[in-house]
């Protein structure tokens, strides 16, 4: 199933977006936003009232129903100009939006949906921690109930958002840690609750919301912020693996197709205004060369994208497609930032223009939402080839 044409609906909102961010986040806002690491809720705070946080709650909670394609649209439209108001994006309506409505309780959906839909509302994950990544049912960060709090220890890492969040959504373990896939649980964590510490992390790239370590001490939180209710206790590693997962993996797909068009934009446009020897470099031919191979090799990634989240939104099988997807759209994306930051030469290099922003942002996503190493082994499996 390939969706090689897009649909009017999206083509429309494409359209929207772009004269959205034209207006909204020029570049040079982009630029000040990535340099003084600034989130800009108000920008945010606009595409609610466009109504596209709504894009993955369903009607009767206030959103508009779920709509995976448009989603990843607007995703790859936002990060094609800003990774801060990217990812907070993708921390509302995916984060929030998606889990809530998957995995969540009843209660639960009915108190936060509507906030996703009209408030934005935004979950950061809290996963990772200082010694666990790729293996996360390995989580050292400890829930024990005492009456009808759970009083957490722990700590985490890589927590990308978690001060402009109204929760942070961690996986903590809630029983022995001998049985290790049994007792997790996931839970809401306001992060100003008494007993949470945040320490920045500079990272390269992906500014705006910040990335944080997390210190837990005797955090409490109650039952009710269990994702699933009492019931959901000990049950988060189905709900941490579930249809989500899938979505997950080509959100962060969506995330480099935007810088890499945004890259391609930007090359495309300089070899045709550079000129040397008397003639714009679009005219000499290795320059040609490289200018088609990143439209070519963008193509590519636009088409798996699109096509996995076409097969998500017909409700198809999709795993080994969205594994595909991410591997080969994250790793070919990195390949067609760096060639064309080489198009642009020193330029590519300065922090005046934005080549340099778009290096330091898609270096890290074939890390991001489960590694290529990851994704190789997924596919694999997910093919059944024999061990």
């Amino acid at each position: 199933m390939n969706a090689t044409r897009e649909a009017d609906h999206i083509t429309m909102l494409r359209d929207t977006m772009r004269r959205f961010i034209d207006n909204e986040m020029p570049r040079e806002l982009a630029q000040q936003w990535d340099k003084e690491n600034i989130f800009p809720r108000n920008v945010h705070d606009k595409l609610v009232e466009l109504g596209l946080t709504g894009l993955t709650v369903a009607e009767e909670y206030g959103g508009s129903g779920r709509d995976i394609t448009a989603t990843i649209m607007v995703i790859e439209e936002l990060c094609s100009r800003s990774m801060a108001v990217g990812c907070a994006y993708i921390q509302s309506t995916c984060y929030a939006g998606l889990n809530i409505s998957e995995v969540a309780s009843e209660e639960q959906r009915r108190a936060l949906l509507p906030k996703v839909a009209s408030e934005g509302l935004m979950v950061a994950y809290g996963f990772s921690e200082p010694d666990v990544g790729a293996d996360l049912a390995s989580v050292r960060t400890v829930a024990v109930r005492d009456g009808d709090e759970l009083v957490i220890n722990g700590h985490k890492r890589f927590c990308s958002g978690a001060k402009i969040s109204e929760y942070i959504y961690a996986l903590v373990r809630t029983g022995p840690a001998e049985e290790k896939y049994k007792n997790l649980s996931l839970v809401l964590i306001p992060p100003n609750a008494e007993g949470i510490v945040m320490t920045a992390q500079d990272t390269m790239g992906l500014k705006g919301g910040g990335t944080f370590d997390i210190s837990l001490d005797d955090v409490r939180v109650p039952i009710s912020n269990v994702i699933g209710g009492e019931e959901g206790i000990n049950k988060g590693w189905s709900k941490l693996v579930g249809p989500g997962l899938d979505i997950e993996k080509i959100e962060v797909a969506a995330m480099a197709l935007g810088i890499a068009r945004g890259a391609v934009d930007d090359a495309w446009n300089y070899a045709q205004e550079r000129v040397q020897f008397g003639k714009p470099i679009c005219t000499i031919q290795s320059v040609r060369h490289m200018l088609a191979d990143v439209k070519t090799k963008f193509e590519a990634c636009r088409l798996m994208t699109y096509n996995a989240a076409a097969l998500i939104d017909a409700k198809q099988p999709a795993g080994a497609d969205t594994s595909m997807a991410k591997l080969f759209v994250c790793d070919t994306a990195r390949d067609i930032v760096l060639t064309c930051q080489q198009i642009m030469g020193a330029y590519g290099y300065v922090r005046d223009f934005d080549m340099q922003r778009y290096v330091r942002d898609i270096l890290v996503m074939p890390i991001l939402g489960g590694s290529s190493a990851i994704q190789r082994n997924n596919i694999a499996n997910l093919l059944k080839l024999p061990r």
